[in-house]
C-alpha cells in the first residue's frame, strides 16, 4: 500500500468521527450566526437573505408544498444518465488508449480540444441538435463527465509497477491475465477518483443545461425564484442542490472505500478473519483425516 493511499484511507476513516462532526457543526453555527446578525444589522436582504428565512423556505419546498421533489427527480435523472454515458465512453477510450500507443497518440489532441470547450457555449449547440428536454441535458452532463474518468483510468492503467509486471511475465501470464489481474486492480483507486469527479460534474452539467433550456429541474426552479427576486427560496434551492451533490459524492466515497478493500488495512484484516472462520471447519476436517490416516499407518506398521 502506498503512502498516498494510506493517508487517504486514514482521512476517510477519521472523517466521520464525532469530534470532527462537532467541529464542523460549530463552524457552521458560527458562520450562520454571523450571517444572521449581519442581515439584522442592515445588510441588503437581496444579497444576504437571513439563514432563518432560508431554513423556512427549505421547509416549504421540501415539506409544506413539496414542490422541489419533481424538479429534484428530473435533475437527478439527467445527471445519472449523463454520468453513465460519459463515464462509459471515457473509460472505454482510456482502456483502448492504454493498450495501444498509436491510438493514444491519435486520440490525445481530440480529448484536449473537447475538454477545452466551454460547457456553457456547447449547451445551445446541443439544444439545437437534440431539441429541448432530457436529451440535450443528458448530452451536456455526459460531456462534463467524460474527462475525469478518461484521464484517471488512463493514468491508472499506465502506472503499473514494473517489477510486478515482470513477475507476471516470468510466470507466463497472458496479456488478458496481466490486464485483469494486475492493471485493473492497480488502477482502481484512480478510477474511483474519476468516478467521484464524474458524480459531482454530472449534477453541474445537468444544471447548466436546465439554465439554458428546460421546463423541469432544479435549475428551472431556482431560475424562477431569482426572476421574482424571491432570494430566500433561491438560496434554499441552491443550498439543496449543494447538499444533494455532497450526499452523492459521499455515497460514491463510501462505495469506493468498500469496493477497493485491498487498500484498507482494516478491511483486509476483517476480510481475512471472515475467510479464516469460513475455512476453519474444512481445515479441521483435513487435520482430523490426516491424524486418522497417520494413526492407521502406524497401527499397520506395528502389526
Amino acid at each position: 500500500m502506498t503512502t498516498e493511499a494510506s493517508e487517504e484511507i486514514v482521512f476517510e476513516e477519521k472523517g466521520g468521527s464525532p469530534l470532527v462532526v462537532a467541529k464542523h457543526l460549530l463552524l457552521f453555527l458560527c458562520l450562520t450566526g454571523t450571517w444572521e446578525a449581519a442581515n439584522r444589522l442592515g445588510a441588503d436582504p437581496l444579497l444576504f437573505p437571513r439563514p432563518t428565512g432560508i431554513a423556512e423556505s427549505m421547509y416549504v419546498i421540501f415539506i409544506a408544498k413539496g414542490n422541489i421533489w419533481p424538479h429534484l427527480g428530473a435533475t437527478f435523472g439527467k445527471a445519472m444518465g449523463g454520468m453513465a454515458i460519459g463515464t462509459t465512453i471515457g473509460m472505454s477510450l482510456a482502456i483502448a488508449a492504454a493498450l495501444s500507443v498509436t491510438f493514444r497518440d491519435y486520440l490525445k489532441p481530440y480529448v484536449i480540444i473537447i475538454e477545452a470547450m466551454p460547457r456553457i457555449a456547447v449547451g445551445p449547440v446541443f439544444v439545437a441538435w437534440l431539441g429541448f428536454g432530457y436529451a440535450s441535458a443528458v448530452a451536456l452532463a455526459a460531456l462534463v463527465c467524460f474527462f475525469g474518468p478518461f484521464v484517471n483510468t488512463l493514468t491508472g492503467l499506465l502506472e503499473v509497477d514494473e517489477e510486478a509486471e515482470e513477475l507476471f511475465r516470468s510466470m507466463r501470464a497472458s496479456k488478458r491475465q496481466i490486464f485483469f489481474r494486475l492493471m485493473i486492480p492497480n488502477a482502481m483507486p484512480l478510477i474511483a477518483a474519476g468516478l467521484k469527479l464524474a458524480t459531482a460534474g454530472a449534477f453541474g452539467g445537468a444544471l447548466v443545461a436546465e439554465f439554458i433550456s428546460a421546463n423541469r429541474g432544479l435549475g428551472v426552479l431556482m431560475g424562477r425564484y431569482v426572476e421574482t427576486l424571491n432570494m430566500e427560496f433561491a438560496f434554499g434551492t441552491l443550498l439543496s442542490i449543494s447538499a444533494f451533490g455532497y450526499l452523492l459524492f459521499r455515497t460514491m466515497e463510501a462505495i469506493n472505500y468498500r469496493a477497493i478493500y485491498w487498500h484498507s488495512e482494516a478491511l483486509m484484516q476483517r476480510r481475512s478473519r471472515r475467510q479464516a472462520e469460513e475455512w476453519a471447519p474444512v481445515l479441521d476436517a483435513v487435520t482430523v483425516n490426516r491424524s486418522a490416516a497417520a494413526a492407521a499407518a502406524a497401527g499397520g506398521g506395528a502389526e
